[in-house]
């Protein structure tokens, strides 16, 4: 099989497309033949480390942790009834060596879940981004644990960043619990974007006051929101978070630092929570992965041009130009098409 791999950090370039034999399915595992690899964030800075272009110590990796598929064969102890199965893929590669970009992975059972009649580029798009956002929104105290229809009603929730593929995600997940969604962005073109994903505000934060528009829409201040860079907009937050509200961070660079107001935050009841998908607590990854296929096969959660998350398609050949897209900051998802399916 062909498949992207590097044996050492560093920039793109340490990508390369090579042959490996096709892994076996141990125990409890499944191999998946993938068509679709999904691209995020922590997937380049997993392969740029610290870009000292160390050696890896388990000698190569495959990268990518999402992705969807058909299920080919299955390991001792699986249900066999998996096999021919559309799914989609979530950690493929946390502390595992088979990511997605490839044409076949290895992966834990209960890390594919069944797709059904949706496409495999959403597929590819659900796991790291939904769940994040997932997490995001049901973190508050005054949130609910789970997300379905109604989940979010009456609450205003404030997504920072909502053309991202984290914000809009967000943005998707909460319209469909009904909430009412205020989302910020840096452009027009941006704002459309968002507007396409479902948000019910949108305020160009280059332009406008955010504080003083999202006053307008919401006086007591927001249930909760979805911040992609505290550092810069903590002092914007603690301005509009309302009574027992929440401000849930799942980006930020490794020298960014926030300074907070403690007495004001404190007679709210403020909560400030950091979210990391990888070490969320067990019950909350699980409720994540259950509500965001929920939302999948409702057709509530889109992906492309018309759902506000433009694709951006690779070939496996191209797999570095496709990490490199992703660091560069590409506006929508960034897929790496691995066969034909």
């Amino acid at each position: 099989m062909k498949a992207a791999v590097y044996q050492r950090t560093g920039d793109p370039a340490v990508l390369e497309v090579i042959d490996r034999p096709v892994p076996e399915p141990g125990p409890g595992e499944v191999l998946v033949r993938v068509a679709v690899s999904g691209v995020n964030p922590t997937d380049w800075k997993a392969r740029q480390g610290d870009g000292s272009g160390t050696p890896l110590r388990q000698g190569w990796q495959i990268p990518n942790q999402d992705g969807a598929g058909i299920v080919e064969t299955v390991g001792t102890g699986v249900d066999a009834k998996l096999v021919g199965e559309r799914v989609w893929i979530w950690e493929a590669a946390y502390k595992r060596q088979w990511g997605t970009s490839a044409e076949y992975t290895v992966v834990p059972a209960r890390q594919v879940v069944r797709l059904g009649a949706a496409s495999f580029d959403l597929g590819a798009s659900l796991g790291i981004p939904f769940m994040t956002a997932h997490r995001c929104l049901t973190v508050g105290e005054t949130m609910p644990d789970r997300l379905d229809v109604g989940a979010l009603t009456g609450r205003t929730v404030l997504v920072q960043g909502g053309a991202g593929a984290v914000g809009n995600a967000a943005i998707q997940l909460a319209r469909w619990a009904d909430a009412t969604v205020i989302t910020t962005v840096s452009s027009s073109e941006k704002a459309q974007l968002a507007v396409a994903a479902g948000a019910s505000y949108v305020i160009n934060y280059r332009e406008e006051d955010v504080v003083a528009e999202t006053r307008k829409i919401v006086p007591d201040g927001v249930d909760a929101i979805v911040e992609v860079d505290a550092a810069r907009n903590a002092e914007i937050d603690c301005r509009v978070i309302g009574a027992n509200g929440s401000v849930a961070v799942y980006a930020g660079n490794s020298d960014s630092k926030v300074t907070l107001p403690v007495r004001s935050l404190m007679t709210p009841n403020v909560r400030w929570q950091f979210v990391l998908v990888y070490t969320l607590p067990t019950v909350a990854k699980a409720h994540a992965v259950f509500d965001v296929a929920a939302g999948a096969a409702a057709g509530a959660l889109r992906v492309g041009l018309d759902a506000g998350l433009p694709l951006h398609y690779y070939p496996l050949a191209e797999a570095a130009d496709a990490h490199a897209a992703v660091q560069n900051s590409a506006v929508g998802k960034v897929l790496v098409v691995t066969s034909d399916q």
